[in-house]
């Protein structure tokens, strides 16, 4: 089957990573599948002439409403994967809610990625609930045999003869939402007492008058470092060697950046937010902060009891092994597709 893949294709965004896994699985399965970046297209016009041209058969959109509303009216078959923001955060608006209904209702089924983002959709849209499947993230890590540690903390301005050096990595895309400011000024105040702490924030400037005011804060804030975009092998082998990885986002869907944290043997501390609490357990899979303070807190008990960290590391990897696997998903997705023949 020739199937077109619709996704905001920002490099280490969530959905431009599901959407790399998705393709993988379904050419594995023998269809041929196209992604498309959904980021530039301004209207369903648009994709049904691409439909036309291109003689796709079918297609899946990653984001109820940035993908979902392009297929809005498609002559072919469709399903559509939930992002995190659709579900949390577009369903507050009423042009929006109605689009997002109107999409659902024609496609043939969907995915969320957990079971409370099910009963989130089911409760707004009752007549889709029977559509809607729940498949988590399968995860897979590949970090780079051939990544340069030193080099990568010359790059970031990060000084390598410091004894106990322990850096903390943000990955994200540089937006509102992920809101990767929450911790700099605090973060910057502890590195001012301890210097062997350093936050390296790295993602794609997924919008651009916000990034501006990143670059600006960060300048002014010692210890905290805008880090380059890397290959997602490049941004593995980093994640393997830093301290932690760190999530400060106001709404997730599922953070790919957390799971493969875990799997990578990385503690992981997150802002308690629904998404991120779904995926650990606190002081058992990971550490959950609600304010920038007991970010600091867990931080520090973190670095000062091995013991702590080892278990949380343990009960973690067991927990993405058990949970996010990720030849289940590709199973999932073989079969879901066979709706759209």
């Amino acid at each position: 089957m020739r199937l077109l893949l619709l996704a905001c294709l920002r490099a280490q965004t969530g959905n431009a990573t599901t959407a790399a896994r998705i393709q993988n699985h379904l050419h594995a399965a023998g269809h041929i599948c196209i992604l498309k970046d959904a980021f530039g297209c301004e209207s369903p016009t648009e994709i049904a002439n691409l439909i036309s041209t291109e003689k796709f058969e079918a297609a899946l959109a990653i984001h109820l409403y940035k993908g979902g509303r392009l297929l809005q009216g498609s002559r072919i078959p469709f399903g559509i994967i939930f992002g995190g923001t659709d579900i949390n955060e577009d369903i507050r608006c009423e042009e929006k809610h109605r689009r997002m209904g109107t999409v659902l209702g024609e496609a043939r089924f969907a995915v969320a990625f957990t079971t409370k983002m099910k009963e989130l959709a089911a409760a707004e849209w009752p007549d889709a609930r029977k559509k809607i499947y729940v498949q988590t993230q399968g995860i897979k890590t590949t970090p780079s045999e051939t990544f340069d540690w030193y080099r990568f903390l010359q790059n970031a301005g990060i000084p390598t003869d410091v004894d106990n050096l322990h850096i903390f990595l943000l990955i994200c895309g540089l937006r509102r939402i992920k809101d990767p400011l929450y911790l700099v000024d605090v973060f910057s105040d502890w590195h001012r007492k301890e210097p062997s702490v350093h936050l390296g924030i790295i993602g794609p400037a997924v919008d651009p008058l916000f990034t501006s005011e990143v670059k600006e804060k960060v300048k002014r804030a010692p210890g905290v470092h805008l880090l380059q975009e890397m290959s997602q092998d490049d941004l593995h082998a980093a994640m393997k060697r830093c301290f932690a990885v760190v999530n400060s986002s106001i709404s997730e869907g599922m953070s790919a950046a957390i799971l493969e944290a875990m799997d990578l043997d990385i503690p992981v501390l997150a802002r308690n937010i629904p998404g991120n609490a779904a995926i650990i357990k606190h002081k058992d899979t990971g550490l959950l902060f609600s304010d920038p303070q007991e970010f600091v807190m867990l931080s520090k008990s973190l670095m000062n009891d091995p013991i702590l960290k080892r278990e949380i590391v343990r009960k973690a990897k067991d927990y993405v092994k058990k949970h996010h696997s990720w030849e289940c998903e590709r199973k999932t997705y073989q079969n879901l597709i066979l709706r759209l023949q």
